[in-house]
């Protein structure tokens, strides 16, 4: 990988997710926004995760958040509680 502004080569890795090229200190894909974690090859899913059901989310009642609300009852983007009404 190159640097945008002084063409030097800088160290990279591509994303295991979408195999975009990433830098090799990025925390976070910037093409699909995967979580890199250092020494990992293939993202993680918990068997939660992997059973999960779609239908049974809730989603944030923000009506600008595109998140859904945790089992506590907060919102896992914009971390508002749920009041039950979508705004």
């Amino acid at each position: 990988m190159k640097c945008p502004h002084c063409s030097q080569q800088i160290g990279g890795h591509n994303c295991p997710s979408c195999n975009a090229e990433v830098l090799e200190e990025g925390l976070f894909c910037h093409r699909c926004g995967l979580k890199l974690e250092k020494g990992e090859s293939l993202p993680k899913t918990s068997e939660k995760e992997e059973d999960m059901d779609f239908s049974q989310r809730i989603l944030c009642s923000d009506g600008t958040c595109i998140g859904v609300v945790n089992d506590q009852g907060f919102c896992k983007v914009c971390g508002k509680p749920y009041t039950g009404n979508p705004k």
